[in-house]
């Protein structure tokens, strides 16, 4: 008897389009934000729950308009190992994933404007560079998530913009905490894509998407993660050694072995399915991580 395949549902292709796992990279800056201008006595819950607003959508977005881009400019390989993708699914119209994208950038810009309305004008211009930057990652004429620079952009506005704009919006004031923490979170968001590429290298060369591994290779890349997770880790006791945050704040260090299991699986060699469960864990990591440290700046 000849087992066939699971026919895949409309809802399945959109579930995977979303991408999960990766929805931790909006919320962990905003949670550890939130504990930092707790800790700071100013904590505001609206826009706390702005900011959310605003980094859900803002990865929702990015998630359905890599999905969209990648399948216009032919990049979803049939040797891609990983998520389905929507676009290319055949389940999915493609011009539904692209409106998807629309309106989950329309959902950050609508909830950035009422938080800048009501907290600063001056937040309008942040919001406008992430919402491009979202959309130019992998779309428009020249991509630049195609010419290896997808972890700044991850760095700069999943680590740095969410963290201390959620402490900004909250408070009304930038800190150094703030500063190093955007940094932490910044660190482990760039290492979850550079396990997704990592995954990837081998079908994204065949494409010739150049994302930053498949410009360093699968050696340096793996070397790349080690140094992104060890920095995210450093940040909290470089924070406490500055006395900028008390000592139940190395709290955080208990997610190290979680953050080790997802490293050791990328320098083993191992290729396809294991990779897909080490990007799902260091998602997870990232969570823990923001928050253990919540946890031990409001001890």
């Amino acid at each position: 008897m000849i087992a066939t395949a699971t026919p895949l549902s409309p809802t399945r292709v959109w579930w995977s389009a979303v991408r999960p796992a990766t929805l931790a990279a909006s919320v962990a800056p905003v949670l550890a934000g939130t504990a930092i201008a707790l800790q700071e006595g100013g904590a505001r819950w609206w826009p706390g729950v702005g900011a959310l607003a605003v980094g859900l959508g803002m990865q929702l977005g990015v998630n359905f308009a890599n999905d969209y881009s990648d399948h216009v400019r032919g990049a979803d390989s049939p040797t891609r190992v990983g998520p389905v993708r929507a676009a290319s699914s055949g389940v999915v119209a493609p011009a539904h994933v692209r409106i998807a994208a629309i309106a989950s950038f329309g959902v950050a810009g609508l909830a950035g404007l009422l938080l800048s309305l009501a907290v600063d004008w001056r937040l309008l211009i942040a919001g406008t560079a992430c919402l491009l930057a979202g959309w130019l990652y992998t779309g428009g004429p020249r991509p630049y998530g195609y010419l290896g620079l997808g972890e700044v952009f991850v760095f700069v506005f999943f680590g740095l913009v969410a963290t201390t704009g959620t402490v900004y919006v909250e408070t009304g004031r930038i800190t150094a905490l703030a500063l190093l923490t955007g940094c932490a979170l910044g660190f482990l968001a760039c290492a979850i894509l550079v396990l997704n590429n990592l995954r990837d290298i081998q079908s994204d060369q065949a494409v010739r998407k150049r994302t930053l591994a498949t410009r360093i290779g699968r050696d340096r890349t793996r070397v790349l993660l080690l140094v992104l997770v060890c920095g995210a880790f450093v940040m909290p006791v470089v924070a406490v050694a500055l006395k900028l945050a008390a000592f139940p704040a190395l709290l955080v260090l208990l997610a190290i072995p979680q953050a080790a299991t997802p490293v050791r699986i990328a320098f083993s060699d191992q290729a396809g399915p294991p990779l897909v469960g080490a990007l799902k864990r260091m998602a997870v990591t990232e969570l823990d991580f923001a928050l253990l440290l919540a946890l031990g700046l409001l001890l």
